[in-house]
């Protein structure tokens, strides 16, 4: 009955406007020359092969690298989610004590923590009050206390494009720490190239960089990369780390389409066009919803912000994110990329043209004026629970040791003390409340008895009161 292409062509035939992952928008004319399902082959001889390249795939890897000032890039079949993973997989028998890592990284890094053994010690991000979302970061916390740290995992920019003081912390680590390797993920920063954007990792020294590129460049779904430059990190393991952790039937349709995506940074006209038609959007809503913006950049952590993504805060308009969500899909065919219960966030690509953005904006000023609150209105608020900087974890076993042993449901009552068997976090923001392998304290069942407030990942029992926890 072909389900899914019955209902992926519905989808199409609507023409919605695509403010999402992936960047290409669907463009065909960005995919000139591929053939489908022509180019969907296997490792032939000619076409080379992903885990031992010594042709066509290393050719396309050196000229990746080249542009991106890398010393050497490896093709991901497997989205960033394998970057970080073998990045972290190929530190076990080479980084000893613990890695810091941002409490907000993507959940790919806890399962690279569960597969290397390493021990995590944790940076909490700072919380942008406007948005009560995990914006910025104080660099200084980042490199005190070194004596048992190993590496340093980074994220940069954060989901919402909101970037740290990258060069300030690398600058130090120069000074303080020649030997720490600090490893970024850029997933949401391919695009990091030119003036119109921020400095990407590499070229503010970063050693393991991971791009998820398909985000936001003419890359297919799933198509990534990982970069590295310098000493601090052994290629070798991290060859072996990707053989283990990638397919060994790669899609030559990813590859290509991320040898292809390269040719975007050729002519940056079109970003400029996207850029001009953003600025202009800023000031049209100013004064109408929060939008985040460049003027943002220094307050909160936050050292410079991405245009790229369109975060709009609607907590003083009379209709909810969701309701705000179904009218922008239905009146204005508008897709998001994501909301929580106070923003919607809309991601631009190398896809995306400027009427798209003239027509975002003409949607959010039509919400804007037509769910106003008036001046008696003005002093009233959802009464959203806000996200409160919550206290440093309290590690008892390695998220690997955790996922390895033994564990039972208890209720949420009772399970003060003991350790966790699961990693939850209140999405968004996505930053866990407890993860795999930490003691439960008051604060976090607190916080788990107010499960109907919130969005949950990674809880299993939220909807029976219950949670996963270590049976020892």
């Amino acid at each position: 009955m072909r389900l899914l292409n019955r209902k992926l062509k519905s989808y199409l035939e609507k023409q919605m406007y695509s403010f999402h992952t992936p960047g290409h928008k669907g463009r065909t004319d960005l995919f000139s020359g591929f053939s489908f399902p022509g180019f969907d082959l296997t490792e032939l001889p000619g076409l080379d092969m992903l885990h031992n390249p010594l042709g066509i795939i290393a050719e396309a890897q050196k000229r990746a690298a080249k542009v991106y000032g890398a010393d050497e890039t490896f093709f991901l079949v497997n989205g960033g989610t394998s970057g970080n993973q073998a990045i972290l997989f190929s530190l076990m028998s080479n980084v000893s004590g613990k890695i810091r890592i941002e409490r907000k990284a993507h959940r790919s890094v806890i399962g690279g923590l569960i597969l290397s053994g390493l021990t995590p010690e944790y940076i909490f991000p700072q919380i942008h009050p406007d948005f009560n979302l995990p914006l910025g970061l104080d660099e200084k916390c980042s490199l005190t206390n070194m004596q048992d740290i190993g590496a340093l995992h980074l994220t940069y920019p954060s989901y919402y494009g909101t970037t740290p003081d990258l060069e300030y912390i690398i600058k130090k680590r120069d000074e303080s720490f020649p030997c720490l390797p600090v490893l970024v993920d850029q997933a949401h920063g391919s695009h990091f190239l030119g003036r119109m954007f921020p400095q990407g990792a590499l070229t503010l020294g970063a050693d393991a960089v991971i791009h998820s590129t398909h985000k936001t460049l003419a890359a297919l779904t799933q198509a990534g990369m990982l970069h590295v430059q310098g000493e601090r990190i052994d290629r070798s393991s991290l060859r072996k780390s990707l053989e283990i952790l990638q397919t060994s039937s790669p899609s030559y349709l990813l590859l290509a389409s991320l040898d292809s995506a390269m040719n975007d940074f050729g002519q940056m006209d079109p970003w400029q066009e996207l850029f001009e038609e953003v600025q202009l959007l800023h000031q049209k809503l100013e004064g109408k919803l929060r939008v985040l913006t460049h003027k943002d950049a220094g307050t909160y952590g936050i050292k410079e912000v991405d245009w790229t993504k369109i975060l709009v805060n609607i907590s003083n308009i009379k209709v909810t994110t969701s309701q705000a969500v179904e009218i922008l899909r239905t009146k204005y065919r508008i897709e998001p990329e994501l909301w929580d219960k106070e923003n919607i966030l809309f991601m631009l690509g190398i896809g995306n043209k400027p009427e798209d953005i003239r027509h975002l904006g003409k949607a959010l000023e039509g919400l804007a004026v037509e769910y106003s609150l008036g001046d008696s209105d003005n002093s009233q608020h959802r009464g959203l629970q806000r996200l409160e900087q919550l206290s440093p974890p309290i590690i008892q076993l390695t998220p690997r040791e955790a996922w390895l042993g033994q564990k039972k449901q208890v209720k949420i009552h009772e399970s003060l003390g003991l350790i966790s068997g699961e990693t939850i976090s209140i999405y968004p923001p996505g930053i866990p409340l407890v993860a795999l392998g930490e003691e439960i304290t008051p604060v976090i069942i607190e916080y788990l008895q107010r499960a109907a407030e919130y969005n949950w990942q990674g809880w299993e029992g939220f909807d029976r009161g219950q949670i996963i926890v270590m049976d020892v």
